[in-house]
């Protein structure tokens, strides 16, 4: 497999993966605070906004 599409899976991967995970924040406030904590501005967003949101790299430093 090419280098190619070996990132062009890894980019669907992630994409399938932000999608995900919006469903899962949209009814946990616990992972909500997690994103929060890992530098996500995802609090008060819809699905659809925390889907886009987790497609890219967070906009905040880390509160480990």
């Amino acid at each position: 497999m090419s280098d190619d599409s070996l990132s062009e899976q890894l980019a669907k991967t992630n994409e399938a993966l932000a999608e995900w995970a919006a469903r899962s924040a949209c009814d946990s406030d616990g992972l909500i605070d997690r994103f929060e904590q890992m530098g996500y501005a995802v609090r008060g967003k819809s699905e659809d906004e925390i889907a886009e949101i987790l497609k890219k790299p967070p906009t905040k430093p880390s509160q480990a």
